[in-house]
């Protein structure tokens, strides 16, 4: 990541907006409207139309979440 874009995420106000899941407030769909979310570790997913916002607590680590998996060598067949 080049030190502009590390700036221009550090700047909310320049980074205009951005739309994330708050575990204590009531969240409306950017999509369709409604509150029914499916709740997961890093994201919460609208139960209507799909979809799927940041939540605001994970934004809170440093860095990116790496996801990472445990059979990345093996090949998934399909039944």
């Amino acid at each position: 990541m080049t030190n502009l874009a590390l700036s221009e995420l550090r700047r909310p106000t320049e980074r205009g907006y951005h739309a994330a899941y708050r575990e204590h407030d009531i969240n409306h769909c950017p999509g369709c409207g409604r509150t029914h979310w499916i709740i997961g570790r890093v994201s919460a997913e609208c139960a209507f139309c799909a979809t799927a916002l940041p939540l605001a607590e994970a934004s809170r680590q440093p860095g990116p979440v790496i996801i990472q998996h445990k059979n990345r060598d093996q090949h998934a067949w399909a039944a």
